[in-house]
């Protein structure tokens, strides 16, 4: 069985240091088994947001950027589970993704744009990566972000 890591360096994916919180929250929380992530924007190795991943789905950016926003909304979460487990290799199961997307009116291509974490989750974790998701079309994000996606995961206990 290939581990967390090993498909991530398949995938040419290097984990960045997972983000500090802008405000009065922790990034992470883990309470018995369950480790949950707060909501990570589309940073990408260099801490910003590139221009791609910024602004409303169905007006300044389309399906494919909004994809690859989610992708590095997933990369984060990833980032941030490694830090608050230790190693990517103590996750059980990703039990859910909430994905929250910055659409204009009428843009009901929420699913799609959530796959790009989706599909991530699972060429990393494998069948521990499916999971129960929710997508939400949303007016604004922060950082005029395009998406945001937070997690909840099983992992080994302490």
């Amino acid at each position: 069985m290939t581990s967390p890591e090993a498909r991530l360096k398949q995938l040419g994916i290097e984990l960045p240091r997972p983000a500090a919180p802008v405000a009065n929250y922790l990034p992470f929380v883990i309470t018995g088994n369950l480790l949950v992530i707060s909501g990570q924007l589309p940073f990408g190795a260099d801490g910003k947001i590139a221009p791609g991943h910024t602004g409303k789905l169905g007006t300044d950016i389309f399906n494919e950027a909004g994809q690859q926003a989610a992708r590095l909304c997933a990369i984060n979460i990833l980032a941030q589970a490694k830090e608050a487990a230790g190693s990517l290799a103590h996750i059980r199961r990703c039990i859910r993704l909430a994905g929250y997307v910055n659409v204009s009116p009428k843009f009901t291509a929420i699913p799609a744009v959530l796959n790009g974490a989706s599909d991530l989750m699972v060429a990393v974790l494998g069948e521990k990566g499916k999971h129960a998701r929710v997508a939400v079309g949303v007016a604004e994000l922060p950082l005029d972000a395009a998406v945001e996606v937070e997690a909840m995961f099983e992992i080994d206990p302490a």
